[in-house]
């Protein structure tokens, strides 16, 4: 995995590396509106993980996901719902 100096260097990369598919969390899984599909949580395997920390809130804290569905659709999750331990 690689180590990231920021959000940008991390989301960059990602998508030259195929990851192009953008996706929000959802109570029931995950939607990319651009491509109009929905993935149940056994439908994708989350490939890598990378946890940002912002000044001194966790309000500015955030995690990017690149996740591949089963069907081959490559895709990034960046979720500021969760803060940074």
């Amino acid at each position: 995995m690689k180590n990231y100096q920021s959000l940008v260097d991390a989301l960059d990369d990602l998508r030259k590396r195929g990851y192009d598919a953008d996706f929000e969390p959802q109570s029931n899984g995950l939607y990319c509106d651009c491509l109009d599909i929905r993935l149940e949580e056994e439908e994708f395997h989350i490939d890598e993980v990378y946890r940002f920390e912002r000044d001194s809130s966790r309000e500015d804290d955030f995690v990017v996901y690149a996740l591949t569905s089963n069907t081959g659709v490559r895709g990034i999750i960046v979720d500021t719902s969760r803060a940074v331990n």
